[in-house]
Parts: structure tokens; C-alpha cells; sequence
């Protein structure tokens, strides 16, 4: 750079060094060693000053502004860090922060992009999997009828159920699939009411208990619960949301004990818990969990376990819905324990719905 903060702190401090020399040659009779004196002292005390201001005030920042715009035109935010913003008086740090600003606004809508171009590639691969699944499986069943196996008895109506049954897994899965999507969107909405949580939960244990039985496993409550608990929060979607968990427990089951359990909190919540004694989930895999397609087990195939691979992901976004959230705590090998909190109905809450459904019925 031709102009830098040395050159022009020269510059400066020789003008005012000349100056204050002219001007004291004309105040009175000065010895010219005086005068050298006075011109170098004020030469030295400009350009001191001069170059520290230039320096510090003006060029550093000015610099920075440069390297900063660099990296931007590159697209280089590798120093883009999180930090506190500060207030500065300096106006050229103020722009400089107000770069600064704007680039980790930049930086963040790429690093987002980039994780939403990777979730979609991800999102339609999983996809064109789950379908592919059942509708070959349909297709070859089908196309084996058709070539010929048809006019055995045993052998179609055998086919003609295997037909069925992928047809009801992608029938399953596109039901999951708009349900998932319709929560993102907000297209779906909630219901809120007050309901007794203990009783829903009765009715999911009655919907499982013969499958449960099947396979040897005891379902029920870590305790009896004699009276209600009342909460407030989409009836619908919480009995979709302990279907979801209890059918994922016993999905990964093969034998103990899948309890359901209810704590309430002195703050006007009760935490609903999931409790099985499955093969549990590795440390490694928690954090996704939640995620759709998702399985434990490494095979992106159903196998024996079945289901959507939806579930826990639908889950997650109805408890987001609620303004809650699901959580889950698992040792491998020995289980894992699901839980999700509702807000408590308050009891002038209860008394006016009472009233309500007296006032209805006369």
C-alpha cells in the first residue's frame, strides 16, 4: 500500500514540525538551535501521535475490513467465530463488526442449506427404499400369479395375502408419511382438552395385550393408579404418541416387561414414561433416535422388526407441538425408557368443563 499509517504520520509530523519552526522564528528572536529543538520536538511528538491514531484507528481497521470482504468473495467464513457483540464508538470498527454481522448471518444460512440438501438427498433415499420395499414385493407376488400359479388354490390365495400385507405396509407408510408432513407444516391442528391420561393409557394396554402375550412379555403399570390424572393437551395425538412408543417397545422386545408409568411434578406437570427391557440403544445412535428411517439396527431393511421407521420422528413432532418435547434414556442390551411431560388440567379448569357437559345434556 503507497499510503500507509508511517507514511502519512511523516507526512503530517514534517508540515507541523515546518509550521511550528515558521512560527517560532517569527514570535521573537530565537537561537536557530532552538529552533532546530522546537521544529524536532514537535516533528517527533506529531508523527508519534499521528501514526498512532492512523495506525490504530483508522488503517488496522480498515485492514481488517479488506480481509474480511477477501474471505467473504471467497466464500471463506473459516473465521467466523461465536462471540458477544460489542458496542464501539470507532465508526470504522462499528462497520467492521457490521460486516462481520452480516457474514456469520451468511455463514449460517450456508452451513443450513448445506444440512437441508443433505437431509433431502438422505430423506428421498430412504424414501424410494421404504417404497420400493413393499411394492416389489406386491409385484412379484402378483406377476408370479400371473405367470401361471394362479390356478393353484393353495398357491394364490398364499400370494394373494403376501400381496396384501405389503400393500398394507405402503399403505401404513404413506399414511405416516402425510401425517409427518401435514405436523411440519402446521396443517394439522391441535385439539386441546382436558382428558385423563390414566385412562387413555388403559386403552393403548388393551390394544397391545394380546400381542404382547404372543410373545411372552408382560405390559402394564409400574404401580396402581386409583384416580385420574387429568391433562390438558390433542387427546388424538397423545393416544397416537403412546401407541407410537408402546408398539416401538414392543417392537424391540423379546422378553421382560414393557411399564408404563406417571410421575406428577409439584410444577403442574406429569412426566408419562415408556419403560421396556428391549435390546436398548447404543450411546452413539440417542441422538437420532428421533430422526425419520432411522433404525438401530445398521440394516436399512424392516426384517422382522417392521414398522414405518416413522414412528419416533411423528412422535417428536407432535410433543414439539405441545410445546414438549420426548426424551429417551437407554442402556444397551438392557432397555431403554421413553418420556414425555403434559401440562397438569388445573381444577377450575375441570369444574367449568363439568358444567359445560351438565349444561349440554339438560
Amino acid at each position: 500500500m503507497l499510503f500507509n499509517s508511517k507514511a502519512v504520520a511523516l507526512l503530517l509530523a514534517f508540515v507541523v514540525g515546518l509550521i511550528t519552526t515558521a512560527f517560532l522564528s517569527l514570535v521573537s528572536e530565537i537561537p536557530i538551535q532552538a529552533l532546530i529543538i522546537g521544529g524536532l520536538i514537535s516533528f517527533a511528538a506529531s508523527y508519534i501521535f499521528t501514526y498512532i491514531t492512523f495506525e490504530f484507528l483508522v488503517f488496522r481497521e480498515i485492514s481488517k475490513i479488506y480481509e474480511v470482504l477477501n474471505k467473504i468473495r471467497r466464500k471463506n467464513f473459516s473465521f467466523i467465530e461465536d462471540e458477544e457483540e460489542r458496542k464501539y464508538l470507532n465508526p470504522l470498527k462499528r462497520i467492521n463488526q457490521e460486516i462481520y454481522t452480516y457474514a456469520a448471518g451468511r455463514q449460517r444460512e450456508i452451513e443450513e442449506l448445506k444440512k437441508v440438501e443433505a437431509f433431502r438427498r438422505e430423506f428421498l433415499a430412504d424414501v424410494s427404499h421404504e417404497l420400493k420395499t413393499p411394492v416389489f414385493a406386491a409385484q412379484g407376488f402378483v406377476h408370479t400369479l400371473l405367470d401361471g400359479a394362479i390356478d393353484d388354490s393353495k398357491v394364490r390365495i398364499k400370494f394373494l395375502k403376501r400381496a396384501a400385507k405389503s400393500l398394507d405396509s405402503l399403505d401404513a407408510l404413506i399414511h405416516d408419511l402425510l401425517t409427518l408432513s401435514q405436523i411440519e407444516l402446521g396443517e394439522t391442528k391441535m385439539h386441546f382438552e382436558h382428558f385423563d391420561i390414566v385412562e387413555m393409557a388403559n386403552e393403548v394396554l388393551d390394544q397391545f395385550e394380546n400381542k404382547v402375550e404372543k410373545k411372552g412379555l408382560y405390559i402394564g403399570f409400574d404401580q396402581e393408579y386409583n384416580h385420574p390424572i387429568f391433562v390438558y393437551a390433542d387427546s388424538e395425538k397423545i393416544y397416537r404418541v403412546l401407541t407410537n412408543l408402546v408398539s416401538n417397545a414392543n417392537k424391540y422386545t423379546d422378553e421382560g416387561d414393557i411399564i408404563l408409568g406417571f410421575t406428577v411434578s409439584s410444577g403442574g406437570h406429569v412426566t408419562v414414561s415408556v419403560k421396556d427391557t428391549g435390546m436398548g440403544i447404543p450411546p452413539e445412535d440417542l441422538g437420532r433416535v428421533f430422526e425419520r428411517f432411522f433404525r438401530v439396527e445398521k440394516s436399512r431393511s424392516k426384517g422382522r422388526k417392521g414398522g414405518t421407521g416413522l414412528g419416533l420422528a411423528i412422535v417428536k413432532h407432535i410433543m414439539e407441538a405441545h410445546n414438549s418435547k420426548v426424551s429417551v434414556i437407554s442402556t444397551f442390551g438392557k432397555g431403554s425408557t421413553f418420556s414425555f411431560k403434559l401440562p397438569l388440567s388445573k381444577e377450575e379448569d375441570l369444574d367449568s368443563t363439568d358444567d359445560d357437559e351438565f349444561e349440554s345434556e339438560d
